[in-house]
C-alpha cells in the first residue's frame, strides 16, 4: 500500500486517541524511538496518524492526501521547506526581509540580519559577483557550495576568479560542449569565507542546533537546550596553500569520517554545555551569554524572513537543523539550515542524545493530547517564540541554549501533572 492514508481517514471522525499508529521511511533513530514509545504501533496501512517522511515523499504524496486527514495527523515537513533549506532560497529570503524592513524605515532591525556571510548565487548573480570580486583588494577566500548537495559534498574554496570560470566551464561542458545557456550550469552559491573562525585546541568547529517549528501561524519555535560542536580532525591554517584541504575547512561529520586517522569511537563532537563552559572559562560570563543569545534571535530572524513564504499546514512540523560558526569574536555566522538533519547516532552518548530529542520532539507534537498548551519547556525544548518573543522567566540567561538539560525532570513531572488533571477529571 502507498504511505499515506486515503478514504478511511476521511471517514474517521476526531476523537482522544487511545492508540497512536505510525509510518517510518527512514531507519535511524527516529524509527527506534517510535517503536518503543508506549500506546504508539506501527501500521504498514494507510490508516497511520503520524508519519516521519522523507522530503521526496512530501513532495510527490502530501498534496494528493492532506485534504482527508483528521486535525491530529501530524507530517514531518511543511511542504515548501526548501525556502528555509536550500541555500540559495535561505539567502534570497533574507536579502528581501534586508529590503523590506528598510522600506518600512526599519534599519535598525535589517541591521540585525548581519549574521549571514556575503552570498552569490550562480549563475544567476555571477556577473554581480564578479563586479564584487575586483573590488576587493585583499583577495579575499571564497567557498562555493551546491545549492542541492549535502554532508560537504561539491564544496571547494577559491581566491582566483579562474577557478571559478573553470568551474563553469566545466559544468556547462558535462550537457553539451556546445551549449552555452546557463541552464546548464549546476546551481552554486559563493560566499565569503569566515577566515578567523574561533578556534579550540587550533581546531575549527561548527555548532548543529536543532530547532523545531509546530507552526507559521503563529510562527511557534522551539529551540533544544543540547546540540553539538562539530570539530575538524586537525589542526586549522588559514594559509592559503591549503585551501583544497577539505578536512581542515569543513566540519561535517560526513568529511571528517574520510580523513586519516579518524576514530570512530572518539568522533569529533563535543556536546553544546561543554563547549559553553569551555568558552566561560575563557571569556566573561556576558560576553558568552550574549553570543548564545545571538545565534537564538538568528534562528528567530530567519524564521521570521520565511514565514509568509511558507505554506502552513496544521498537520506540519518541521525539525530543522541550523549550522552555525563563532568568529574569533564570539559572532555567530549562520552557514546554513537542513531540513532533514542526520538522525543517526555515530557513538553511544549521540545515540543517548538523539534519542531523547526525538522522544521529547513527540511529546511537543502531543498527539495524545496530554499538554496544556501553556507549557514553555516540555522535555529538552524550550520554546522561543509564539507570535512573539517568549523571555525566560527568572533566569540569569536570555538564552537556555547550552544550559543544563533537565529534560528528565521535565518529563517525570509532566507525567505527574497530567495524571493528577486526568484523575481530578474523573
Amino acid at each position: 500500500p502507498l504511505p499515506f492514508p486515503r478514504s478511511s481517514h476521511m471517514q474517521r471522525q476526531p476523537q482522544k486517541k487511545t492508540e497512536i499508529k505510525w509510518k517510518c521511511l527512514l531507519a535511524n533513530c527516529i524509527h527506534e524511538v517510535l517503536s518503543t514509545r508506549q500506546g504508539w504501533r506501527e501500521t504498514d496501512r494507510d490508516d497511520w496518524d503520524f508519519i516521519w517522511a522523507d522530503k521526496d515523499w512530501i513532495r510527490m504524496h502530501f498534496d494528493e492526501c492532506r485534504a482527508g486527514l483528521p486535525p491530529t495527523t501530524k507530517v514531518n515537513h511543511f511542504r515548501n521547506h526548501y525556502e528555509l533549506t536550500r541555500k540559495d532560497h535561505m539567502v534570497k529570503n533574507l536579502k528581501r526581509m534586508i529590503n523590506n524592513l528598510r522600506r518600512e524605515d526599519r534599519a535598525s532591525e535589517a541591521a540585525m540580519y548581519d549574521f549571514f556571510p556575503v552570498t552569490y548565487a550562480l549563475p544567476m548573480e555571477y556577473g554581480v559577483f564578479v563586479e564584487d570580486y575586483k573590488r576587493q583588494t585583499d583577495k579575499p577566500i571564497w567557498i562555493a557550495k551546491p545549492i542541492g548537495k549535502a554532508q560537504g559534498r561539491g564544496i571547494f574554496l577559491f581566491t582566483d576568479l579562474k577557478d571559478v570560470k573553470l568551474w563553469k566551464k566545466a559544468a556547462e561542458n558535462r550537457g553539451n560542449p556546445k551549449q552555452d545557456d546557463d541552464d546548464d550550469v549546476e546551481n552554486y552559491v559563493v560566499q565569503k569565507y569566515i577566515e578567523k573562525p574561533l578556534l579550540v585546541g587550533g581546531k575549527k568547529f561548527d555548532l548543529r542546533i536543532y530547532v523545531l517549528v509546530t507552526g507559521y501561524m503563529p510562527l511557534t519555535v522551539w529551540l533544544y537546550r543540547q546540540g553539538f560542536a562539530r570539530f575538524s580532525a586537525f589542526r586549522f591554517s588559514g594559509n592559503k596553500t591549503s585551501l583544497k584541504d577539505t578536512h581542515l575547512h569543513l566540519t561535517n561529520v560526513a568529511v571528517q569520517k574520510t580523513a586519516p586517522g579518524y576514530d570512530r569511537e572518539a568522533g569529533c563532537k563535543w556536546f553544546i554545555d561543554s563547549l559553553k563552559r569551555y568558552l566561560l572559562s575563557k571569556h566573561d560570563k556576558e560576553v558568552v551569554d550574549k553570543s548564545f543569545y545571538e545565534i537564538q534571535m538568528l534562528i528567530i530572524r530567519t524564521l521570521l524572513a520565511v514565514q509568509k513564504n511558507m505554506m502552513h499546514d496544521k498537520h506540519c512540523f518541521e525539525l530543522y537543523g541550523y549550522d552555525v560558526m563563532l568568529d574569533s569574536e564570539l559572532k555567530p555566522w549562520l552557514i546554513e539550515v537542513n531540513a532533514s538533519p542526520s538522525l543517526t547516532a555515530d557513538t553511544p552518548s549521540d545515540h543517548e542524545f538523539k534519542c531523547g530529542m526525538l522522544d521529547d520532539l513527540l511529546d511537543v507534537i502531543d498527539i495524545e493530547e496530554k499538554r496544556t498548551g501553556d507549557e514553555t519547556q516540555v522535555g529538552g525544548f524550550d520554546q522561543i517564540y509564539h507570535g512573539g518573543y517568549v523571555t525566560p522567566v527568572k533566569s540569569s540567561v536570555q538564552s537556555y541554549l547550552g544550559c543544563y538539560n533537565n529534560r528528565l525532570q521535565v518529563k517525570a513531572r509532566a507525567q505527574r501533572e497530567y495524571i493528577r488533571s486526568k484523575n481530578h477529571s474523573k
